[in-house]
């Protein structure tokens, strides 16, 4: 699996990261285990996680953090910590811990975390949300100074704004802190309506696009098969996706599939992964059939002029065909 550098940080990922926010809520040890395994042998080495993942079991039986205990029992039992980048995150709240980015939160969270995992560092550790009811040099600040502690290697923001971003950015370089190598949003083939709303969440738009362009910061996706609304006829896309855009794009998607024989899912994957910039898609798989898909992408290829269909589909440049 290609590697790509997070950043300007040293640190390299794979380009498909894998995202373990199920562990705990519909994985247990045993499926989870199985399916690390596998995104090891494939050359994989991204784990994604958090403190609060875990916590939405299906019989509200779920726990935040399990996911993090789950991670750590197998890192412990295959003794492969020096083989994977480990990412967590801070800033929602849970059961017993508010909302917020404030240094005593930062700071905590990340014991808790590094307890879960059973290591004593994090390679990157992201701020899962822009907290504004904290000061923007409060949270960078203690951020820094958990890569100076040698806890973190590195560090990533997660539902930011491209402006506020950039002010994190200047906030760095100002007063010597660690800078932001990579940001983590809501991103898929699907685009929102304009001005749509996720509560909690940020998704990508252009000056966004932009801006990771321009500064080299490594963008990631999160949700990009959208709840698996995408293949699933039980699955419907939420509100915000549906409308004139998404039909022309989901046609051009089904044109797509049936001229290469390839699976939407893995035609989603590839095209994250081939936009300018590239993003790393973050694969949430539940069972093997679905890992064993999501891992396909890395066989297929798409043409450019494939591309620059599925992309300009919704725009009003197409007559419906590929020339």
């Amino acid at each position: 699996m290609k590697r790509v550098e997070l950043g300007h940080s040293g640190i390299e990922v794979t380009e498909l990261g894998y995202g373990c926010m199920m562990f705990g809520a519909k994985l247990e040890r045993e499926a989870a285990f199985e399916q690390l395994d596998a995104y090891l042998e494939r050359g994989g080495n991204l784990l994604d996680t958090a403190n609060i993942y875990g916590r939405r079991k299906i019989d509200g039986t779920g726990r935040a953090g399990r996911s993090e205990e789950i991670i750590g029992a197998w890192l412990k039992e295959r003794g492969c910590r020096d083989r994977v980048v480990l990412a967590s995150k801070v800033g929602f709240a849970y059961p017993g811990i508010s909302y917020g980015t404030s240094a005593r939160q930062i700071r905590e969270e990340c014991e808790k975390s590094l307890q879960r995992l059973q290591t004593d560092y994090l390679d990157l550790y992201y701020l899962h949300t822009d907290d504004e009811n904290t000061p923007l040099e409060e949270t960078l600040c203690t951020m820094d100074a958990l890569v100076r502690e040698g806890k973190v290697r590195a560090i990533g923001t997660s539902n930011f704004s491209a402006w506020r971003l950039e002010r994190a950015r200047q906030l760095c370089q100002a007063n010597h802190w660690t800078q932001i190598c990579c940001i983590q949003q809501r991103y898929s083939y699907l685009r929102p309506k304009q001005d749509a709303v996720f509560p909690g969440q940020k998704y990508v738009v252009e000056d966004l696009r932009e801006y990771v362009r321009d500064t080299g910061i490594t963008l990631l996706a999160y949700c990009p098969l959208l709840k698996g609304a995408y293949v699933n006829p039980e699955k419907s896309f939420m509100a915000q996706y549906v409308g004139a855009d998404a039909k022309a794009r989901l046609a051009a998607l089904d044109q797509v599939a049936r001229e290469t024989g390839y699976s939407k899912v893995q035609i989603v994957y590839y095209w994250l992964m081939h936009q300018d910039p590239a993003a790393i898609p973050l694969v949430t798989t539940t069972n093997m059939a679905q890992f064993e898909e999501a891992m396909g992408t890395l066989k297929i290829q798409l043409s450019k002029e494939q591309l620059d269909f599925l992309s300009a589909a919704g725009d009003g440049s197409l007559d419906g065909a590929m020339k």
